[in-house]
């Protein structure tokens, strides 16, 4: 890693690859200022979407029509980190063609990936992962020295977890060693057979191992042969699984990433297996090593090795349950969303938000199935439009979103319900993305399809749909009209009508209509307080803060936009964020905090960054900025109006809250320091080049000095002024700038 910028760990599934590439990532971790980043592609099956799951790592969010790769590349082009791409296999080409762009783009970029074989792409250094070593049986050791072979201490490692009186003696540590011999010293495989020690001696494993093995008597210890040993070894520790425990291994298949109890039950059961004895299973695979276990919150969920899912599925063809298997995870995710959308007007959302993040990869595999299994496209439309208000519209969504609609649409050509709501959704996300010419196209065939059906929800939708279009693209009067017709409609879906009026609210806020935005916030928040509902409620305080403002209520502005951003806690509403931050920085500019105004334009548009979305295109919205950063900058300077911005921008989503909200914690903090600075001369030196959006890395430079050295000289400004970040330190030098340094 010291000599390539890409280094890629190849061998045979099972090996150890991911193992040692995270501890190599932990190891030199030191070596990297913007930290190591680990990718896990190994539940992605789609290579379009693989941009997107790297970009998503960063936290930027595929929010615009422009590709996700280019702000990937503007994203690292600066930094220096480690990026670590686990389980390239199924995806070798894409894996290749996006790292040769992103090395090449992105001067300090190094990366590390795993996979079977290399990416093939210039300036990679391949490291094969050899197995376990095991000793040598033609010169077998002693008993005290085999111990210190690799493969001998993993099997100790795990026998003992298993049986925990097991211990190595000398009746016993020839017969371990074959094992170990026997199975190439292939982790994976080690791992499998001591968990068999429960029931078995260890001559009995090896006796077995033998017989399953030995068409590989004469084999070569190469890569093709470590092959056959793992397959041999998964197959043996299938055919010791119980009949229902190799059924349930092979049913498990069809899940991609990780999945709960309850998923199983309902996949899975029937056919030969009872829903009551899911559980008992399940424990008997975990027991066998077959399934790993992890614990978000309070729930436990279940994994297949991704060579262990190959092998189910295999099985699964076999018994011919395939396609009913996926119909049935199908139906269950299908039903998971309309259950989220049932409940989203509740105190669930974050819940909501949380669970459907998890189950991410087997929503995706849903509809990958609905779109390539003949006849189920009608599905793939109804699946792709239940959940668009909190899945697609959530952070990093919005190509991907329209990306399954456009396919959908495809092939689902017949009139219908889902074909008019997918055509006015789909419209909706280009809008958001500024792809106005897309999102109007899309609107004039849905609006055909929807009048001709002439029901009062396709109706409502068409009225939301082409209100949002005109919103966006800056024809306020226009937008107003389309959302009245839309409530005029009066569909029985209480969420689309809580998506109108709050659209609604939004245009006559800005349209600077108090009397009407009133009425709007009133009928949302009777609607939505008795319920617990969060997100619409805290939409429309934005909103009517923008009303607020505007009305010259800088106070009950303030305080509208602190409780929108208190509401958002925990639902990731990351565009949201940006529209409170805008507003606030509006609202400093009007009482002449153009420093702290400044900051917050900075922090919003890194959030605007970091969606690709910039706000120019958002036209009721761009003038108020534009106007507030126009006062900034003539009140400010230019070069403190630009440090101050770029200090926003450095900051992390939760310091962009807290300085938003004005926390102890966040940058607003009352100074310490009313009279004379208590800096030396060299920390007023520092503090000025931080007030200009200066690193420690840049303070090093200019004041030549080390890195570790402007690092001490941060630390100790922080603490002889009481603050906790950076960004207090700013807006500490804009108002005591005289008593620091001339500029």
């Amino acid at each position: 890693m010291s000599a390539s910028r890409l280094v890629t760990l190849t061998g045979v599934g099972g090996v150890g690859k991911s193992r040692l590439a995270l501890r190599a990532a932990v190891g030199v971790r030191r070596a990297f200022p913007d930290g190591v980043w680990l990718a896990e592609l190994a539940e992605l099956r789609d290579a379009a979407l693989l941009p997107q799951t790297v970009a998503s790592v960063f936290g930027l969010r595929d929010q615009s029509p422009r590709p996700i790769q280019a702000a990937l590349g503007e994203y690292l082009a600066d930094r220096r980190l480690l990026l670590v791409l686990d389980n390239c296999d199924h995806l070798l080409t894409a894996c290749g063609q996006l790292v040769y762009s992103l090395l090449g783009d992105c001067p300090k970029l190094r990366v590390l990936t795993t996979t079977r074989e290399p990416l093939g792409i210039s300036g990679e250094a391949v490291w094969p992962v050899p197995p376990l070593s095991v000793p040598d049986l033609r010169d077998p050791p002693g008993k005290r020295e085999v111990g210190r072979y690799e493969a001998v201490a993993l099997f100790l490692d795990r026998a003992t977890a298993t049986v925990p009186e097991f211990r190595l003696t000398e009746d016993n540590y020839r017969t371990v060693v074959g094992i170990c011999r026997q199975l190439d010293g292939i982790p994976l495989a080690i791992e499998l057979a001591a968990v068999r020690l429960r029931v078995l001696s260890p001559q009995q494993i090896l006796d077995r191992l033998a017989d399953r093995c030995a068409l590989l008597a004469t084999a070569t210890w190469d890569r093709a042969s470590r092959h056959q040993t793992l397959r041999s070894c998964i197959e043996w520790s299938f055919e010791l699984c119980t009949s229902d425990e190799q059924l349930l291994w092979a049913r498990l298949s069809v899940f991609a990433g990780s999945f709960n109890l309850e998923a199983v039950e309902a996949v899975c059961a029937g056919e030969g297996l009872l829903r009551q004895d899911m559980l008992e299973l399940i424990t008997g695979l975990v027991d066998k090593s077959v399934l790993v276990t992890d614990k978000h919150g309070s729930e436990l969920r279940y994994r297949l090795l991704d060579t262990l899912r190959e092998f189910g599925l295999m099985k699964l063809r076999d018994r011919g349950e395939e396609t009913r298997l996926c119909r049935r995870h199908r139906d269950f995710y299908e039903q998971l969303l309309l259950q989220a959308e049932r409940e989203w007007i509740s105190p669930l959302q974050e819940y909501w938000l949380a669970r459907l993040d998890l189950v991410h990869s087997n929503i995706r595999s849903a509809l990958r199935f609905c779109l390539t299994e003949p006849g189920e496209a009608e599905s793939a439309l109804r699946m792709a439009v239940s959940p668009w208000r909190f899945y697609w519209w959530s952070p990093g969504r919005f190509s991907e979103g329209r990306r399954w609609l456009d396919r959908a649409l495809a092939q689902a050509r017949e009139p219908s319900v889902y074909r008019a709501r997918a055509l006015l959704l789909d419209s909706q996300l280009a809008v958001v993305q500024g792809d106005f010419d897309t999102g109007r196209s899309l609107l004039v065939e849905g609006k055909a399809l929807a009048e001709q059906l002439g029901d009062a929800d396709s109706l409502g939708r068409l009225g939301y749909a082409t209100g949002h279009l005109a919103l966006w693209g800056g024809d306020v009067p226009a937008a107003i009209v389309a959302y009245e017709q839309a409530l005029a409609a009066e569909s029985p879906d209480l969420n689309q009508r809580l998506d109108i009026l709050q659209a609604l609210l939004v245009a006559v806020a800005v349209a600077g209509d108090a009397r009407r935005a009133r009425t709007c916030h009133q009928q949302v928040m009777a609607i939505t307080e008795p319920t617990g509902e969060r997100r619409h409620r805290s939409h429309a305080r934005w909103a009517f803060g923008l009303s607020a403002w505007q009305q010259g209520d800088l106070r009950r502005a303030t305080e509208l936009q602190h409780q929108s951003l208190r509401l958002k806690r925990g639902l990731n509403d990351v565009q949201g964020t940006a529209f409170c931050l805008e507003a606030l920085a509006c609202i400093a500019a009007t009482e002449h905090r153009e420093g702290r105004a400044a900051t917050l334009l900075g922090a919003a548009e890194a959030l605007w960054r970091s969606m690709g979305t910039p706000v120019a295109p958002l036209k009721p919205f761009f003038d108020n900025h534009r106007d507030c950063e126009r006062d900034a900058r003539r009140a400010l300077g230019g070069k403190r109006y630009a440090g101050a911005f770029r200090e926003g921008g450095r900051l992390t989503f939760d310091e962009m809250v807290a300085y938003a909200l004005e926390t102890q914690q966040g940058a607003a903090a009352t100074p310490r320091a009313a009279g004379p600075t208590p800096l030396t001369l060299r920390e007023r030196q520092v503090a000025k080049l931080i007030a200009r959006g200066a690193s420690n890395e840049d303070i090093a430079g200019a004041l030549i000095i080390s890195q570790r050295t402007a690092e001490d000289h941060v630390e100790h400004i922080l603490a002889k002024l009481g603050f906790a970040s950076r960004i207090q330190v700013i807006s500490w030098y804009l108002e005591h700038q005289a008593l620091v340094l001339p500029d």
